[in-house]
This record gives structure tokens, sequence and C-alpha cells, in this order.
């Protein structure tokens, strides 16, 4: 079996708990309930962890495929350098950033599930992944093959090659013949 890239895993859980996160703070904020400040806090984590963890890392194998969007993300996630490429620090990061989230109704949800992807990203740090971003590839195009070049000549469906017929001047050479026997009377 494959090895489990688990900060996959737990990029998708704390993008979903930001956002999770941000909506229960503007529930709370909007419906001024009491401790409404905690609301308020929670849509400025919300905010913070939807842009930390909006930038998808490169896969240790396979195709790593990009968010829309995600170039100018990633730009401010690899300016704070060591701090948001590791998953420590991310796991200590999101555990702390959930802590006030309990304290009101609204933003607990959000804070649950921001608490399982701080333990996710644990996992992933104890085994030893870390984040790289997404660099652009340049697509190398491989030379086109001889045979594509020139479309065939006539329409499809094709005969195969050693039945089709050939270009002669007498009809009988050109014919060939039907394996199977055609009679009115069977």
């Amino acid at each position: 079996m494959g090895k489990i890239e688990w900060a996959m895993w737990a990029n998708e859980q704390a993008l979903a708990s930001g956002f999770i996160l941000l909506t229960g703070g503007v529930v709370g904020v909007a419906g001024q309930f009491r401790g409404w400040q905690f609301a308020a806090y929670a849509v400025a984590a919300g905010v913070l962890v939807c842009l930390l963890e909006y930038p998808r890392s490169k896969r240790s194998k396979g195709t790593s495929v990009e968010r829309p969007g995600q170039r100018c993300f990633t730009v401010c996630v690899k300016a704070f350098g060591p701090v948001t490429r590791n998953y420590y620090v991310r796991a200590v990061l999101h555990a702390a950033i959930c802590v006030p989230g309990g304290f009101m109704l609204a933003t607990v949800l959000g804070c649950v599930c921001l608490g399982i992807a701080s333990i996710i990203y644990l996992v992933a740090a104890i085994r030893g992944e870390h984040w790289e971003p997404i660099l652009p590839s340049k697509e190398i195009r491989k030379p086109v093959a001889e045979s594509i070049k020139n479309p065939p000549q006539n329409p499809p469906p094709r005969p195969p090659a050693d039945t089709r017929r050939k270009r002669v001047e007498d009809l009988e050479a050109a014919s060939y013949d039907n394996p199977i026997s055609v009679t009115a009377n069977e």
C-alpha cells in the first residue's frame, strides 16, 4: 500500500475549519451574542487560517494540482519561511488559535475542526512531512510522430490494412474474397 500524505488531509481540514470559524464568527458578531468579542476574534482567526491554508503543498509523489489563484498566496506563505513550512509550528499555531473559539456556541464547530486539523498536522510533522510550494512547471512538448502529421485519407470506418482495396485498373484483381458465403437460399 502507498504512504498516506497526512499534510494533504490536514490542509483540507484546516481550510474548511477556517471557513467554518469565519462563518461562526460572522454569525456571532451579527447576532451580538453574549461574548461577541470571541466571535470577532473568530472572524480574524478564520481569515488568517484561510490565507495560511489556501495554497496546497507539493505532493511527494504524483501530480500536484494547485488551487485557482494559489500563486499569490504561495508567495505570502513562502515569505514567512520556516514558520509556515514546518508542520510542528502549524500544529501548535492551529491549536492555539482554536482555543478562544470554544467559548462561544457559534464558533465551537470551527474550533473543534481546527483542533482536529492541528492533530493531523502533528501526525504529518512526526512522519517527516513539510510544506513545499507548487512551482510552475514548463511543459516539454514531445515531437509529433510522423504518422500523426498526415491525417487519414479515407473517412471512418476504415477496414483493416490487409483487406483494403487496392487501386488497380483491373476490377477482378482489386477485389477481395468474402470468407463468409452469402447465398439467397440459406
